[in-house]
């Protein structure tokens, strides 16, 4: 017998291609770099479409920046996006250095890329983050890198240092009024002029947030066209660079690797190098300002004339935060004076200091502290110290002769605030609110129907039923009146009857009805605005239902019966012998 045997066609397995990123990295912004960095790309994009193997997925590239961070590398984020996008399997880049300087961030990376799958080639130390050792030789080498940079970052602080001793400034620094011209500051006139302003300012009382507003109606505006801020203004009071003189190392890095800067509050010497340029102030009086803006500091916010201090303005410090207490007024019921923690103004920052001061309260406190009849201001003063509010309704004053003085207090502030006249305001509002049917709650009946029985307001009461919710009247006094309901739609009816309107408008209701007395059970009487009485016949409907059929009473009839049996009569009345024998006689009454 023949043997036949079939030959299949056979189809070329086609290896998938890797895709292959590159990413190259210069620090510094130099020509001779710039030719380093596109050395780089080029000899990556070629080496890439080179491979028959690798699909070429770009190169990215950061020029001029640091690899201690992450923040600023937008060329690096981006190639991280597009790995996590799925668009890169391999990353080559020169060395490590290159990749980051920053450890923690080398190998929060490399792990992350690791996890999706993704490798990095270091071409310099010949590592790769998929092999057995690669991650802690990488470890090892990043390391030193790391401790490459802050080197670099120390002798880089060292020649700085060497700068300011030969009175010399870093760099080209910037300062309102002045501008660079090679390596001299020379005045704008334009804007010394605004500089003097706010010295003279200073000097003549006033507050920066009146300089502020001052400049702000005037339309005088920073460099950059900015609004002049209080910040700004404290700035220009105390840099002394406007005397002509000029303070070095005002300011540090903490660390090279989180380049986190730092004012210099005496950790690190400073350099004044004197007369290195035209002076805008003179030296006296920026001592002088000196002088007074600590002595402003020390006052607090009485010193601020800008604001509506009192004798207990900074006095009242929160137990929680430690914040001030602050002024507060409301008029809404009146004349109100009340002071609360300042955090409470600081959005997200609240400290969770419960309830308020009353004016009246504190006064009165504090007279009773210091033996008084009624409170005086210069006492106050003199004798305490502070008050501390640890918890709502409790005050400790702390004395100036060390002594200190707990009080509770109970408010009645509310109470107060409902004087008769406020409480007629509030009555008058609200029926005028209600009756021109204002909110979802209120209709042109509210206020305007009232009980011919008792003559209380009737108010409007929903039922829900099979056929939908039904709408009446009925005196607001409940059970307590005889007085009968109306359904909505029976006085919508009457009401448009009168008005000789085929349908109800609720508008000419108000314009024209003053109001309808209803409940009765033979009438509705209708009082017009024009002073006109009419008098409705009415008679309440009865109550409309199915009445049910011969074959539905039977069926109940049976299913009662089926319900009902023998034991369930047992249990029942066993039930009802043992609640006689405990109640006794009057078992019903109860």
């Amino acid at each position: 017998m023949r043997t036949i045997r079939k030959i299949e066609r056979s189809i070329p397995d086609l290896k998938q291609r890797k895709k292959v990123a590159a990413y190259a990295r210069v620090s510094m912004e130099s020509e001779r770099m710039h030719h380093s960095l596109s050395a780089q790309v080029s000899y990556y994009s070629s080496l890439i479409q080179k491979n028959p193997d690798w699909e070429y997925a770009g190169v990215y590239a950061d020029y001029g920046i640091s690899g201690t961070g992450m923040k600023k590398r937008q060329e690096f984020r981006r190639m991280l996006e597009d790995a996590e996008a799925g668009k890169i399997d391999i990353i080559l880049t020169k060395s490590i250095q290159r990749f980051a300087r920053n450890t923690v961030d080398l190998l929060r990376t490399v792990r992350h890329l690791k996890e999706l799958g993704i490798e990095v080639w270091f071409e310099k130390e010949n590592i790769h983050t998929m092999s057995g050792d690669g991650e802690l030789m990488m470890t090892i080498l990043a390391s030193f890198a790391q401790e490459e940079s802050r080197s670099i970052s120390e002798n880089v602080r060292w020649r700085i240092k060497k700068q300011f001793e030969q009175g010399n400034p870093n760099s080209r620094f910037r300062v309102y009024g002045y501008r660079w011209e090679g390596d001299d500051l020379v005045v704008v006139p334009e804007e010394a002029a605004v500089v003097r302003r706010i010295f003279q300012n200073f000097l003549d009382g006033k507050s920066r947030l009146e300089t502020e507003r001052e400049f702000a109606a005037e339309g005088i505006t920073t460099r950059n066209g900015c609004r002049w801020m209080d910040s700004n203004i404290k700035v220009v009071l105390t840099n002394v660079t406007y005397t002509g003189n000029m303070l070095f190392q005002k300011e540090y890095v903490t660390d090279p690797i989180l380049k986190k800067r730092k004012k210099n509050r005496g950790e690190l010497p400073k350099y004044y190098v004197e007369n290195t340029h035209e002076p805008i102030i003179d030296k006296k009086t920026f001592d002088y300002v000196q002088q007074e803006m600590a002595r402003r500091k020390e006052l607090g916010a009485l010193a601020n004339k800008s604001l509506n201090t009192t004798c207990f303005t900074g006095k009242i410090k929160c137990g929680i935060c430690g914040r001030s207490y602050m002024h507060n007024l409301r008029t809404d019921r009146g004349f109100e004076e009340f002071w609360d923690c300042g955090s409470h103004k600081l959005k997200g920052r609240n400290c969770g200091a419960k309830g308020s001061i009353p004016q009246a309260v504190l006064v009165k406190e504090c007279a009773e502290v210091l033996g008084l009849d009624a409170f005086d201001e210069q006492a106050f003063l003199d004798q305490v110290e502070k008050i501390v509010v640890p918890e709502y309704h409790v005050m400790v004053f702390c004395m100036k002769n060390g002594q200190k003085l707990i009080r509770h207090w109970v408010s009645t502030a509310k109470k107060d605030c409902w004087t008769e006249e406020y409480k007629n305001r509030q009555r008058a509002w609200m029926k005028n609110y209600m009756a021109n049917g204002k909110g979802t709650r209120f209709s042109a009946f509210t206020t305007r129907i009232r009980c011919a029985v008792c003559g209380h307001a009737f108010r409007r009461c929903k039922q829900r039923k099979k056929q939908g919710i039904s709408v009446h009247w009925r005196c607001g006094q409940g059970g307590k009146c005889s007085s009968l309901s109306v359904r909505e739609e029976d006085l919508m009816k009457i009401a448009a009857d009168a008005m000789g309107l085929e349908a109800f408008d609720g508008d000419r209701f108000r314009e024209e009805i003053d109001f309808m007395e209803a409940g009765a059970e033979d009438r509705i009487i209708i009082h017009f605005k024009d002073v006109r009485i009419q008098t409705v016949p009415w008679t309440k409907p009865k109550k409309q239902g199915t009445r049910h059929t011969e074959t539905y009473k039977e069926y109940m009839s049976q299913l009662g019966k089926k319900g009902w049996t023998p034991e369930r009569k047992q249990r029942m009345s066993e039930q009802m012998k043992a609640l006689r024998k405990e109640r006794g006689e009057n078992w019903q009454r109860q």
